[in-house]
């Protein structure tokens, strides 16, 4: 199996921001790997943020995003309410 884009993107990005932590860090500062894979994660949101700013990524603005997503979630799949409706409408006509 492969390990997909994402994780290997994600990866070089935190081995190359380890490395700059490193060397703007005090010399005696230690970074063991699984506090800066939390450190990383914890942080990641705005990495991406500041990254996509940097590389002139501007997304759609966040009203027109949530109105897409709601229509494609409505047409792919049924309210919980028509689901409640449906699955209690034979029992009351019993």
């Amino acid at each position: 199996m492969t390990p997909s884009y994402a994780a290997l993107l994600s990866l070089i990005v935190s081995r190359e921001l380890l490395s700059l932590v490193i060397e703007h860090a005090d010399n005696d500062l230690v970074f063991p790997p699984k506090c800066w894979a939390a450190t990383f994660q914890s942080h990641a949101q705005l990495i991406l943020h500041r990254l996509s700013g940097y590389l002139g990524y501007s997304p759609p603005p966040l009203l027109d995003r949530l109105i897409a997503d709601a229509q494609k979630i409505h047409r792919q799949r049924p309210v919980l309410q028509e689901q409640l409706a449906t699955a209690i409408k034979p029992t009351a006509e019993a």
